[in-house]
């Protein structure tokens, strides 16, 4: 048979951890708001431009990652606090090149 390890955490520790979570919560809520203005800025540029920013690219990518980051930590599946507890995180994958309109 399958041996599962249980463990009781402390309710201090939860509640700490719920207070952390209610706090990434918000910023995540501001994060998807600052995607959705990135991303219409960023189709405003390419359809005035016909291409693309690249500094809005490798920004959005960049909170992309943060937000990625955010939920993993707010759905217990990462104990490293996110930003601004610990350091920005770095890319998780690079933006595709070049990016197609098939």
């Amino acid at each position: 048979m399958n041996s599962i390890e249980v463990f009781k955490v402390p309710r201090r520790k939860t509640l700490v951890r719920l207070l952390y979570t209610i706090l990434y919560l918000i910023i995540f809520e501001i994060l998807k708001i600052i995607v959705q203005v990135t991303v219409l800025f960023q189709f405003a540029v390419l359809l005035i431009t016909q291409r693309h920013s690249e500094p809005l690219k490798n920004f959005s990518n960049k909170v992309a990652t943060y937000a990625y980051k955010i939920i993993r930590y707010v759905t217990l599946n990462e104990n490293l606090r996110p930003f601004p507890f610990h350091d920005f995180p770095a890319e998780h994958e690079a933006p595709e090149e070049p990016v197609r309109f098939d």
